[in-house]
C-alpha cells in the first residue's frame, strides 16, 4: 500500500482547493489523497483552520489534540516524502505544509485563535488602532509627554533617573492593564463556547452571539494598542 494512502483513511473533513482530483479527475469529497490514484491533493488556502484539525469552532481547545493532529498531517504532507514524486506533487506538498504550519501557529495561540475566529465570524479585527481606548486617552497623552521629556533629558542626571522611574511604573501599570484585558477575554471565550455548545438558533441566542463578538473585538483591539505602547516603552527605557 502507498505510504500516503494510509493517511487518507478517516481524513475527509479537510476542505480542498478542488472538487475533483487534479490528476485523474475523480470526484473529491474532502480527502487528503485521491482514493483512485492516491495522489496528494492541494489544501485550499481558504480552508477553515478549525476544520483542518478536526476541531469545533471554539475558543478553548484541546492543545494535545491540536498538536497530535498537526504532527499527523505534517508527516503526511512533509516534502521529504515527495522528493521522488512529480513536480506537481512536490509543489502541492510544499503548499500544504505551509498552510498547515500557518493554521497550527494561529490556533495554538489564544489571542491569534480569537482574532481568527472573529475574522471567520464577523470580519477582520487585525486593524491597528490609531487612537487609544477612550479610558486611556488622557493617560496616553501624558505618557507621550513624559517619553519626550526623558528623550530630551540627561539620562544620568537626577531628573533623568526620576523620569525613568516614572516610565518604568507606567509600563508596569499598562502591562497589568493588558493582563486584565486577557482575563476578560478568557471569560468571554468561555461564554462563547458555552453558547456554541448549546446550539441555540433563537433570536436571543443570535443577539448574545453578536454581543460576545463585539466585546471580544473591542477588547482585542484595545489590547493590541496597549501592547504596542508597552513595547514602545520597553524600547525607550531599556
Amino acid at each position: 500500500m502507498d505510504h500516503h494512502h494510509a493517511h487518507s483513511t478517516g481524513s475527509r473533513d479537510l476542505r480542498m482547493a478542488r472538487s475533483m482530483c487534479w490528476h485523474c479527475q475523480s470526484e473529491m469529497a474532502g480527502e487528503y489523497f485521491c482514493e483512485r490514484c492516491v495522489k496528494v491533493q492541494p489544501v485550499s488556502k481558504d480552508t477553515d483552520y478549525f476544520i483542518c484539525f478536526g476541531l469545533p469552532r471554539r475558543l478553548t481547545i484541546d492543545q494535545n489534540k491540536l498538536e497530535a493532529k498537526f504532527y499527523e498531517l505534517s508527516r503526511a504532507f512533509h516534502p521529504d516524502f515527495y522528493q521522488n514524486k512529480s513536480d506537481a506533487e512536490q509543489a502541492i506538498s510544499l503548499g500544504n505544509s505551509a498552510t498547515l504550519n500557518t493554521a497550527y501557529r494561529t490556533l495554538r495561540d489564544p489571542i491569534q485563535r480569537a482574532e481568527y475566529l472573529l475574522d471567520l465570524e464577523a470580519g477582520s479585527v487585525k486593524e491597528i488602532r490609531t487612537s487609544p481606548p477612550s479610558d486611556l486617552f488622557e493617560e496616553i497623552l501624558e505618557l507621550q509627554e513624559t517619553v519626550e521629556a526623558y528623550r530630551a533629558s540627561d539620562r544620568d542626571s537626577e531628573t533623568g533617573r526620576e523620569i525613568l522611574a516614572q516610565l518604568v511604573a507606567e509600563r508596569q501599570a499598562l502591562d497589568q492593564r493588558k493582563q486584565d484585558m486577557e482575563h476578560q477575554l478568557e471569560q468571554l471565550f468561555t461564554d462563547w463556547d458555552t453558547l456554541q455548545d448549546r446550539g441555540d438558533a433563537t433570536s436571543q441566542a443570535r443577539a448574545e452571539r453578536d454581543r460576545l463578538l463585539k466585546q471580544m473585538r473591542e477588547i482585542l483591539s484595545n489590547r493590541t494598542y496597549v501592547k504596542n505602547i508597552v513595547n514602545d516603552l520597553a524600547e525607550t527605557i531599556e
